[in-house]
């Protein structure tokens, strides 16, 4: 029994240590983030669609890869959230439209996904690490950015302080 109590209060240890870890590396990686107010109003998805920005609304803007291994833990968050809100997001260096869709459909993930096959709208957000998470509020503004995994309560909660 005094070993099961020791391990467990190693491992509570280790988690609590990886999670400030993590939150502080996060916090490091988005002080580069560009906090300009949303410039986009229209973007071109996988599927040939021309998306148009509904002003007036919140807006989520994602990226990642499919290649990352946080950004597929926190790709089900965003499938989630895209349901209930404006999301888009952007696949950055993942292949082509072809292959980013064969993705999708694997996962049965239903977001909006823009290519970004050469990481030149990554590049505009100065993103460089995935996953990176924006939100605006209905007036365009920038109101939360984050680099790396943000709980789906996290991120519903801030969307819906967005709205205000």
């Amino acid at each position: 029994m005094n070993k099961l109590k020791h391990y467990t209060k190693e491992i509570v240890y280790f988690i609590v240590t990886m999670t400030i870890i993590a939150n502080l590396m996060s916090l490091y990686k988005s002080q580069d983030l560009s906090d300009a107010p949303l410039r986009l109003e229209s973007v071109k998805l996988i599927d040939n669609q021309t998306y148009t920005i509904q002003k007036g609304k919140p807006i989520l803007i994602h990226f990642w890869a499919t290649w990352c291994p946080t950004c597929k833990l926190e790709a089900s968050n965003i499938n989630f959230l895209s349901k209930h809100f404006q999301v888009i997001t952007i696949a950055i260096k993942s292949g082509s439209d072809y292959e980013i869709k064969k993705y999708m459909d694997e996962h049965n993930y239903t977001f909006k996904v823009v290519n970004d096959q050469t990481g030149k709208l990554a590049s505009k957000f100065n993103i460089s690490a995935y996953p990176t998470t924006f939100i605006y509020n209905t007036k365009t503004e920038l109101t939360f950015s984050e680099v790396g995994y943000t709980s789906i309560l996290g991120l519903y909660t801030r969307m819906i302080w967005a709205r205000k």
